[in-house]
């Protein structure tokens, strides 16, 4: 299967209800519909878009499959801030038959996985608000191949 990561956009440094309910500014909102034009342009839209149940993550989540065209994200808990490699891998067998699966979530977390599934050390890879990643992988199998990882000064910097 093909595991794409967004991360979620850029949002609030803080919010009174605590970090749970971060929202989105626009900058964020924007970050997710260029990751969706860019992989709608590309042919690589996932068939299913997974979320972290954390307020600016399912904020990106919805603007990307609205932008893409596509159903609406799941909300999944195993996503939220403070997701573990081997967690992610286990929940993800589930979703096999779905081909392309989109996850959006939170860092360090996503960094931690690619790392995992890459055989990578510990801070070898960044992926910032807004960014985009694709692992090649067959869940429970903990190795993958990068195919993609695209900052989000790139994927903001051109109109598709």
């Amino acid at each position: 299967m093909e595991l794409i990561l967004l991360r979620h956009g850029k949002a609030q440094d803080t919010n009174a209800d605590g970090d749970f309910s971060r929202v989105l500014v626009e900058k964020g909102r924007e970050q997710a519909r260029r990751a969706a034009r860019l992989l709608k342009a590309a042919d690589a839209l996932p068939s299913i878009v997974l979320t972290s149940p954390l307020l600016r993550a399912r904020q990106t989540a919805d603007e990307f499959c609205q932008a893409a065209g596509i159903p609406g994200s799941v909300i999944q808990g195993w996503l939220a801030s403070g997701m573990r490699p081997e967690t992610a891998i286990a929940e993800l067998v589930a979703f096999r038959e779905f081909g392309r699966v989109a996850i959006v979530g939170h860092e360090p977390d996503f960094s931690s996985l690619i790392e995992w599934l890459l055989g990578a050390e510990g801070g070898s890879i960044e992926v910032k608000k807004g960014a985009i990643a694709s692992i090649r992988i067959q869940p429970p199998s903990r190795r993958g191949t990068l195919c993609y990882l695209i900052p989000p000064k790139l994927v903001d910097d051109g109109e598709y």
